[in-house]
């Protein structure tokens, strides 16, 4: 069976083709993602599997377009690695594996392509240039994903942020070639002399020739009237003709689609995690179905209400919409010398303002724009203004409707930043909790793999290394019961303990008594203090269910000392996976003994052990993430693989076996891993 290139193709026989792989995060993913999909889809055609009749040149150019699109912004953006996953449905078939929003509807589309990054708190964005007033622009990367596909979204989970794509054999929603939508509008070059130099936008049908013949006079008029030389180009851009309204048909609209519109757009905006992208979902909800252009405006977190410190510097153009794209930039222009300025009495009604004739060319010279305060929780978010040419005032319908949408709007911006909020805290916490770097000791190389489940919280596991004094090194890889602010606090208590403990002069086993008794008493503090609160407010007292109590942590702990031909290690484990040590030879031995874990028992006593590391001996440290990953039933250290997998790296350094092990962890299972895990390599020189 074939094969697309640099990762294998999975097939279902009778249901549906999928190609799936992983791809790291540099330059050289968008060029494998490209291979890969033009292998992938020209196995199935030759397969002649189901659903691949729809497979042509056209399908397979638009696939590779969208793709290399896709990885190109999770590439530049994320910085994680990505995953990839193209897979061909039935028209009459659901994806019944995964809830998705559309941003515009129709049915599910034959091919969809997903493209995957770990890093969710990023939004999309279409370049890698920063604005000046430092607002992301979903350009031009995004709006050629959605002129070539039927639909397209962006879901977000837990630590993994996906866009995806349906398209059609025809190209997406059948509006033609990319020269002619891409572009917005038809275009022609003359020469001084008046001849026709480049025409773009023309299809080869007999009143688009006719209609070029008419430019081209035109343009040769433009030309001699301003005196140019032969041979001297002019460029002239033809707009495509300005879409009628019918009214009635918006009534109708309004009357059939008004309600599920409105639960369709909530659906979306909830699920977004970015004010920045709330702010560009809602352009594309609003233009073309409810007015021409929008723009959002959005109050600064840093600005918001700070007036009586001097600190207001107004908001922010988050984002300019036009249903022709060639008007956006001059209508962002013109908008953001004049931000409109609405009273706090007008709540979150329409508020006529003025309209920008003079950045819409022409046909745009008269219209009515409305403004909307976007407000959630009492407070003032920013502003909403849409605009429809040539009409005196809009609707009381159309005014409604996007008065209720603007308020959704209002909402999920709301959210996206309180979701910001706390990623902000989470992260800071992640910083405080981990050292700012690893030390270096004379003899011993190192190499360290960390992975947060969540990449933007803080984790439930840590590590360690640091000189203690005396010509000692100490380093340590621990696990906490429980993630996120519990798990936290946990390590925030344990850490600078332990290095106060090792730098007083204390053994590895005394520690680590220390640090049990600190974790217990701490533990007893936090009980007496919440039944002391629950008897306060006239709650049940000290019998009451105070939930849990005890903060387990699991941690590895050892000490490094150097001397003539190698290093003396001295080291004990507190209910963590043992560590494992690798020999010149490829051998592969446990060095120490399991014990409780820290904080369950107050009388528990600690042992340690102790041996020397010759040039070429490694130490391998790892937490349960690696031992405990899973494939189905079976987990990775089943039947000693870890130690299995540590023997195929005698000769490697320390760099290199750190590398392998996380690699042959992440591939053990085909779903990302879900827990923490970090390693870490002491290797004697």
């Amino acid at each position: 069976m074939a094969r697309a290139p640099d990762a294998p193709a999975h097939y279902r026989p009778g249901q549906e083709a999928i190609a799936r792989t992983s791809l790291p995060g540099t330059p050289l993913a968008p060029g494998a993602a490209r291979r890969f999909v033009r292998g992938a889809l020209a196995d199935w055609a030759e397969l002649a599997l189901p659903g691949s009749e729809i497979i042509d040149d056209r399908l397979i150019d638009d696939a590779v377009v969208v793709v290399s699109e896709l990885v190109t912004n999770a590439v530049v953006h994320a910085g994680t690695d990505v995953e990839l996953l193209c897979r061909l449905e039935s028209r009459e078939s659901r994806d019944n594996c995964e809830t998705r929003e559309t941003v515009e509807g129709g049915l599910p589309g034959p091919l969809v392509v997903e493209v995957s990054d770990h890093h969710p708190s990023r939004a999309v964005r279409a370049d890698a240039v920063e604005r000046p007033y430092g607002t992301p622009e979903y350009g031009r990367g995004l709006r050629l994903v959605a002129t070539l596909s039927e639909a397209w979204g962006i879901t977000y989970r837990p630590g993994v942020k996906t866009v995806w794509a349906r398209l059609l054999a025809d190209g997406g929603a059948g509006v033609g070639s990319m020269a002619e939508t891409s572009a917005g509008a038809d275009s022609i070059a003359v020469a001084g002399d008046g001849s026709v130099l480049e025409a773009g936008g023309f299809a080869d049908t007999a009143e688009h020739l006719a209609k070029k013949e008419q430019i081209a006079a035109y343009a040769t008029a433009q030309a001699l009237e301003r005196g140019l030389r032969a041979g001297e180009p002019l460029a002239l851009e033809i707009l495509p003709p300005e879409p009628r309204r019918n009214p009635h048909q918006d009534l109708d609209w309004l009357n059939r689609g008004a309600l599920s519109f409105l639960a369709e757009a909530s659906d979306l905006l909830a699920g977004q995690l970015d004010e920045d992208l709330v702010a560009a979902l809602a352009g594309q909800l609003l233009v073309p179905r409810l007015a021409d252009w929008c723009a959002v405006w959005l109050e600064d977190e840093a600005t918001d209400r700070a007036g009586g410190l001097g600190l207001a510097l107004g908001p922010r153009l988050a984002r300019v919409w036009h249903g022709s794209e060639n008007r956006i930039e001059e209508l962002r222009r013109a908008l953001e010398k004049d931000p409109p300025r609405l009273p706090d009495a007008v709540r979150s009604r329409a508020v006529p303002v003025p309209w920008p004739g003079e950045a819409l060319g022409a046909r745009g010279v008269s219209g009515a724009a409305l403004a909307y305060r976007l407000i959630a929780g009492g407070r003032p978010l920013g502003t909403l203004v849409i605009g429809r040419a040539g009409l005196t005032d809009f609707p009381d319908e159309i005014t409604g409707l996007v008065e209720d949408l603007s308020r959704r709007i209002a909402l999920a911006i709301g959210a996206a930043r309180q979701y910001a909020r706390q990623a902000t805290i989470s992260r800071v916490l992640q910083r405080g909790l981990l050292p700012g770097a690893v030390a270096e000791i004379p003899g011993v190389r190192s190499a360290l793999v960390y992975e947060p489940l969540d990449k933007g919280g803080p984790s439930g596991d840590f590590y360690d290394l640091f000189p203690a004094g005396d010509g000692r090194w100490c380093f340590a890889v621990g696990d906490v019961q429980g993630k996120g602010p519990e798990a936290a606090v946990v390590i925030g208590l344990a850490r600078p303990w332990l290095r106060l403990l090792a730098r007083e002069g204390y053994q590895v086993a005394d520690v680590l008594d220390r640090l049990n008794q600190l974790l217990l008493d701490d533990a007893t503090e936090v009980a007496d203090a919440a039944a002391r609160a629950l008897v306060a407010a006239g709650g049940p007292g000290l019998g009451a269910d105070l939930g849990p109590q005890t903060r387990f942590l699991s941690m590895l702990y050892g000490e490094l000392v150097p001397f003539d031909g190698g290093v003396r290690c001295t080291l004990a484990s507190a209910g963590h996976p043992l560590p494992l040590l690798l020999g010149p030879d490829g051998d592969v031995r446990e060095v120490a003994r399991p014990q409780t874990l820290l904080g369950v028992f107050e009388d528990a006593g600690y042992t340690s052990e102790t041996f020397e590391l010759h040039p070429g001996d490694t130490v391998l440290c790892v937490t349960d993430g690696v031992t405990e990953r899973r494939c189905g039933p079976r987990q990775f250290d089943d039947d000693d693989g870890l130690a299995k997998a540590l023997e195929g790296c005698a000769g490697m350094s320390a760099e290199l076996i750190a590398e392998r092990i996380r690699r042959l962890v992440h591939e053990f299972g085909a779903r990302p891993p879900e827990d923490d895990m970090a390693l870490l390599v002491l290797q004697a020189e």
